[in-house]
């Protein structure tokens, strides 16, 4: 059986559509209704009187509506129902027309008093009952001792049943406050994390996109070149364009169908990423398409690194390189992955122009800085140690990773 969440409402009781009902009711209605019976009640202690009491007079029958009335704006009125039913309540008593056995309207505003008004007014009209019924009840001929206990008991009941009433009623308001919180948290988190989902879409695409144009460019100026001297230079170098297209249509149709996918289910999906291990047949398509000469090179004992880490380093390696391709003008790169014991070190290195012609104004180094930010890592770039152009990337591995994050 599944656990039922704190917030959970409890099973339904058989008077649970009952109590629904009346909280969507009218609410003078009903109080019109607690009213009239309130004055059935006190009513049939004057048509059916017992043996040796007074019979039954239009006074005493008006001060018994009085006490029954007023409870029609109980809930309007709370205080202001309270102290016209206290006033005609022990003038009713001490009449003698006849008094009543119990207090009906003088418990209804007392519970009333007590759920829904200020503390003074709660404070001052539960002393002024118990001292007001003691009293009358003292001017009673044949008042008995247990009466005194019965009243007044009776009426501190009434109270409590009240104050739990608007206790009740607070923890329920607290509840839906902290469950719509809750939904707004939710929201949020929700919002938030399409957004950044969004924005790491949008940097794949980037990548994919410039690294795959980046190659095409490159084969499609020298085609022209050897198509007359070399054919099958050329026929090599249209073979690449039209790889690096498929690659990139291949990783955009599978961007687009998560996305589509997304919000047919409504909720957020990862999307299947390279990690280090597609590292080599990077380096390979890179040099095969370019011309360019890549290395990799890796020393240290490799490491677990958590798997948005291992996409972000497979991606700042593939933009790195896509910079290298576009503006360097460089015949070598490097790429270079350092393992210690708390971080992994990425570093391209080219032999090209230099730093100035990456910055570029683009946002291939933006982007490698934010991802490697996100992992709780940074980058760093300038000029390599014998000229060209370098990228130094930091990214901590799993135990490192939650170091830096906290």
């Amino acid at each position: 059986m599944p656990a039922r969440s704190p917030l959970s409402s409890p099973p339904s009781s058989p008077l649970a559509p009952v109590l629904a009902r009346l909280r969507t009711t009218n609410p003078y209605a009903v109080d019109a209704a607690v009213a009239g019976l309130v004055l059935f009640a006190v009513s049939l202690q004057w048509l059916f009187p017992d043996e040796g009491d007074d019979p039954l007079s239009w006074q005493g029958w008006l001060l018994g509506a009085a006490t029954a009335v007023p409870l029609v704006w109980r809930r309007a009125a709370p205080f202001a129902t309270a102290c016209a039913v206290s006033v005609a309540t022990p003038v009713q008593a001490l009449y003698h027309a006849p008094p009543p056995d119990l207090m009906y309207g003088g418990f209804v505003v007392l519970y009333t008093l007590a759920a829904l008004a200020r503390p003074w007014q709660r404070r001052v009209m539960l002393a002024g009952w118990l001292v007001g019924v003691a009293t009358t009840i003292s001017h009673r001929e044949d008042a008995e001792p247990f009466e005194y206990a019965f009243q007044l008991l009776s009426i501190v009941c009434a109270y409590a049943l009240g104050s739990l009433t608007r206790t009740q009623r607070a923890y329920t308001a607290e509840l839906e406050d902290r469950a719509r919180r809750l939904e707004r948290e939710r929201t949020a988190d929700t919002a938030r994390a399409t957004a950044q989902e969004r924005a790491r879409i949008a940097r794949d695409m980037h990548d994919i996109l410039a690294h795959a144009v980046s190659l095409m460019v490159v084969q499609a100026e020298a085609g022209p070149v050897v198509v007359r001297s070399d054919p099958a230079r050329a026929e090599a170098a249209f073979d690449a364009i039209a790889t690096a297209g498929r690659d990139a249509m291949t990783q955009l149709r599978r961007i687009l169908g998560v996305l589509k996918q997304e919000e047919r289910e409504s909720g957020p999906r990862r999307l299947p990423q390279p990690g280090l291990a597609a590292l080599p047949g990077l380096v390979h398509r890179v040099g095969e398409s370019t011309g360019l000469v890549v290395e990799l090179r890796v020393t240290g004992e490799p490491r677990p690194l958590p798997s948005d880490t291992e996409v972000a380093a497979y991606r700042i390696a593939q933009e790195a390189l896509t910079n290298t391709v576009k503006h360097a003008y460089a015949s070598r790169a490097t790429v270079v992955l350092d393992w210690a014991e708390d971080e992994m070190t990425l570093t391209v290195t080219d032999d090209g122009r230099g730093p100035a012609a990456p910055g570029g104004g683009g946002h291939g180094l933006i982007g490698i800085r934010e991802r490697a930010a996100a992992c709780g890592g940074g980058a760093v770039f300038g000029a390599g140690p014998d000229g060209g152009f370098q990228v130094h990337v930091r990214l901590p591995v799993a135990a490192g990773r939650r170091a830096t994050l906290g």
